[in-house]
């Protein structure tokens, strides 16, 4: 019984009654020390479930995935019903099978298929105490897994401490906090536990123990045993709870026999729990199987599964700190000879060493690979730090440490990515070392938004680089041209071009200065035939690199822009390459909105975002949000748009991004004059390049209230844009344009014919309604009628309701009236059954569906349930005869 714990245990009586009815759910349980987590965690422990349940511990906190292991140890045997890489890359993270260089999260798909298919026999529990000590790969794995469980029957609840530990960030998940007991609720567990006790020392039992059900429950064992006199209130009554607790504990295990404490200490240093591990230890010093019988009869650790397991992390913490230094060096020495494990042997090896020593640093070095190839970057990085700080050689020290920093990038530890670098600078004099420091420092730079600072960072290390390493300097002064671009330090951008000639790849960096310089202002022909020169010399053979899409946008080629962004989607998903994914989502989901597939670009902006917030990628969350923003300003859905634009705050190019999506929305609803203010920054130039989509805009708007003079010069800049592209469709949006400046109804004649065969339908629409409107005026209706027709059609299709609105109102005007058509049943759909429902008509099952979208097998059936009836089909069959876009 937990006393004082009913509505805890309600909320975990309701997870695991969804559990049975086929739901998940998630939860994370914080609190201090002892203050009652792990004993929720028993609770959840439940007759019908599997039980999967691991406790992480503080030193395995470096080991890549080590709290996997302990979780999923046994029934990893069970992975081989999984799409082949996923169970490549779980074998591999969790060391059964050889070093794949698998990241985290295609381990966590491989996590949530895996714990989908134990709950097609039964629901499963699933259960971390001490999530805080998680290494950082089984964290995001597990976290991965967690945030998209939905209808698999599935519990998954962690544990973790409020103070004294590190944090264990989990945004998005429910939590439920725990606080001390009531004074109430004390006594009763008091009475319940330790009524052989007086009443006068429960009573200053309760007072020292504040609420915490641990302290409630060890004191009176303490005061039994010796180890806590009458006046204990005033030895450590100014502790702190988990110290008091603690201490106690310390004083248990320093009351047992000598050959116990040293069993204990190995066990506590071990953390794998195996006793083949802790007995060969533990006998190479002298003690055997049979000295743990005093501390199993004074309840500090028993055997569970075939595990040593102490009863709280609080006893394994003071079995490890209270012993003597010698004796842990001695107990990490004899861990690190039997250790079958070579990253464990290496951390018990570096643990035993106090002094400078190149073999241990080198193998600890060597594990650091091994730590790389299973994905553990955040292992790779300790790993490296440690054999940097054994390093007796200074050059060697500095290099180590600039791995250290490279790996802490890949892990997302940008702060002590940035102090590794900075030691490693320090420590370094080879230009090519010096070098790659500054490419780390630049790509932190980068991720942060800094990108003048980057391009500095990148300029000087190509000088560095250029005696050794001249292809190196090269591609560093063409990522340093990039960042200089997007900085809009076009000074730098010409100095980074001078900087680059005579090396190889100097007319990568030529072609990509005459870009930035001619589309910021100068040479746009010129520009745009450079962009050109760039996309074909990076198309063949760099099928990662996502910018190129980026490029093709700004060629107006939104077919290829599509081509290319789709291609590498597919590629990143079928490799699980997640941190590349939210970037190529981004481009294309705005590639998808130009050609009006609007549900497709919103589920790819949507589910890029959820990517993005999984992985930690700040650089497409802005970008993701300006899609949906101008989505919901095309729908005339104002407080959507607000939301995302919220999202998008801070100086240029976001913040004209924002403007846009603004503009876009006001000219929807009529606000003309808004439109001008918003736009205003746009017509003078300063930011078109970000802005190009909205120039029109600012047209129709100067057009509508009377002042064309105002767009004059972005009408001019636009057109030559459209003319040097080559595309039908810019072209006709400037001959829009024309129109609406001039009033000359040739330059709308000409738009018509250029948007009949080229894409872009929202375009095409919008300048059939301007046409419509000024034939009406002109008084020629039944011409007219022919193009309101056509765009009224198109934005009703679309959802542009506002727009739709507007073309209805004007083709009444004409004396024809149209009623609103009925709902499109995909409308109905969420984007995400939208993805489902169309890989589900091309015949893939569920599990290729779920390998694609990152969703169990279970949540993609569920999906497709909640989907057949808005469609009104009840099979796949059905759906494959069904018209579903895309």
């Amino acid at each position: 019984m937990l006393h004082g714990r009913s509505s805890e245990l309600a909320v975990v009586d309701r997870l695991l009654a969804d559990a049975r009815a086929g739901r998940s759910g998630v939860l994370v349980v914080r609190g201090e020390a002892g203050i009652g987590k792990s004993a929720l965690l028993d609770h959840a422990v439940a007759d019908g479930f599997r039980v999967l349940r691991g406790v992480a511990v503080e030193s395995e906190s470096v080991v890549p995935f080590a709290g996997l292991n302990l979780l999923l140890g046994r029934v990893v045997d069970q992975a081989g019903s999984l799409p082949p890489n996923q169970a490549a890359a779980l074998r591999s993270a969790l060391g059964l099978a050889p070093p794949d260089g698998g990241h985290c999260h295609l381990v966590g798909l491989a996590v949530l298929t895996l714990l989908a298919d134990l709950a097609e026999r039964s629901p499963v529990v699933c259960l971390v105490d001490d999530a805080h000590w998680l290494d950082p790969g089984s964290a995001a794995a597990l976290l991965f897994a967690a945030r998209r469980l939905e209808a698999e029957g599935v519990v998954m609840i962690f544990a973790a401490r409020d103070l004294h530990a590190p944090p264990f960030p989990a945004p998005g998940l429910p939590e439920l906090r725990l606080t001390g007991l009531s004074p109430e609720d004390s006594a009763a567990l008091l009475d319940a536990h330790a009524a052989d006790l007086p009443r006068y020392v429960r009573d200053q039992i309760a007072v020292e123990a504040r609420g915490n059900p641990l302290a409630l429950l060890e004191l009176p064992a303490a005061q039994r045993e010796g180890h806590l006199p009458a006046a204990h209130a005033h030895r450590v009554g100014a502790l702190p709870t988990h110290s008091r607790i603690q201490q106690t504990f310390a004083d248990r295990i320093g009351a047992l026999p000598a050959a116990t404490r040293e069993l204990l200490l190995v066990a506590a240093a071990d953390d794998t729990g195996d006793p083949g591990v802790v007995f060969k230890a533990a006998a190479l010093l002298g003690v055997g199987p049979a000295d743990l019988e005093p501390a199993e009869r004074r309840q500090l650790l028993r055997t569970a599964d075939g595990r040593l397991v102490f009863r709280h992390p609080l006893i394994r913490a003071a079995a490890y700190r209270g012993a003597p230094l010698v004796r842990r060096l001695a107990v990490h020495r004899a861990l690190a000879e039997v250790s079958e494990d070579a990253y464990r042997g290496a951390l018990h090896l570096a643990a035993a060493t106090t002094a400078p020593d190149e073999d241990v640093a080198r193998v600890l070095a060597r594990s650091a690979e091994d730590a790389r190839g299973r994905g553990g970057y955040a292992a790779v990085a300790a790993a490296y730090q440690r054999a940097a700080e054994l390093s007796p050689d200074v050059g060697r020290r500095g290099r180590r440490l600039t791995a250290a920093a490279g790996a802490a990038v890949e892990a997302g530890q940008f702060d002590r990515a940035g102090a590794l670098a900075d030691r490693a600078a320090d420590l370094l004099d080879d230009p090519l070392e010096l070098s790659r420091v500054a490419h780390i420092r630049a790509t932190l730079a980068g991720e942060q938004g800094r990108y003048a600072e980057a391009a500095t960072l990148l300029s000087r290390a190509a000088r560095c680089a250029a005696h050794e390493d001249r292809v190196l300097a090269g591609d560093l002064l063409f990522a340093a041209a990039q960042n200089a671009w997007t900085a809009r330090d076009l000074a730098a951008v010409r100095e980074i071009d001078a900087q680059a000639a005579g090396l190889p790849g100097a007319s990568e960096v030529h072609a990509l200065a005459r870009a930035a310089l001619g589309l910021e202002g100068g040479d746009l022909a010129d520009a745009l035939a450079a962009l050109r020169e760039l996309v074909a010399a990076r198309r063949e053979g760099c099928r990662s690199n996502a910018v190129l899409a980026w490029w093709l946008l700004l060629l107006g080629d939104d077919e290829a822009a599509f081509d290319w962004a789709a291609g590498l989607e597919r590629e990143s998903r079928a490799a699980g390459a997640l941190g590349v994914l939210p970037r190529v989502q981004a481009y294309l989901a705005r590639v998808l909105l130009h050609l009006g597939r609007f549900r497709d670009a919103r589920a790819t902006a949507e589910e890029g975002l959820r990517i993005a917030a999984d992985v930690g990628q700040v650089f497409s969350v802005g970008f993701l949000h300006s899609v949906l923003a101008e989505l919901a300003a095309i729908e005339g859905d104002e407080e959507r748009c607000r939301a995302s634009v919220a999202r998008l705050t801070g100086g240029p190019p976001r913040s004209i991004r924002a403007a846009c999506a603004l503009a876009l929305l006001d000219l929807g609803l009529g606000r003309h004059e808004a439109v001008l203010e918003r736009l205003a920054e746009v017509a003078g130039g300063a930011y078109r390049l970000y802005a190009i989509g909205s120039l029109p805009d600012l047209v129709e708007a100067a057009a509508r209230v009377g002042r064309p003079a105002v767009a004059e010069d972005a009408a001019a800049w636009y057109e030559r844009w459209a003319e040097h592209t080559g595309q039908a469709w810019a072209r006709a949006v400037a001959r829009r344009c024309r129109a609406l400046l001039t009033d000359e109804e040739r330059w709308f004649t000409e738009a018509v014919e250029l948007h009949r065969d080229s894409g872009h339908p929202f375009d095409r629409a919008r300048t059939g309604l301007l046409y419509g409107e000024w034939l009406r005026r002109a008084r020629r209706r039944s011409e007219a009628r022919v193009h309101l027709r056509a765009a009224l059609d198109e934005f009703d299709r679309l959802g542009a309701t506002p727009w739709a609105a507007r073309a209805r109102a004007e083709l009444r005007a004409t004396g024809e009236s149209r009623s609103r058509p009925g709902p499109d049943p995909l409308s109905t759909l969420t984007p995400q059954e939208l993805q489902v429902v169309r890989l589900a008509a091309e015949g893939l099952s569920n599990r290729e569906i779920g390998a694609q979208l990152f969703l169990s097998p279970r949540t993609v059936g569920y999906h497709l349930y909640k989907a057949y009836p808005k469609l009104g089909v009840a099979s796949r069959v059905e759906l494959g005869r069904l018209d579903l876009g895309g």
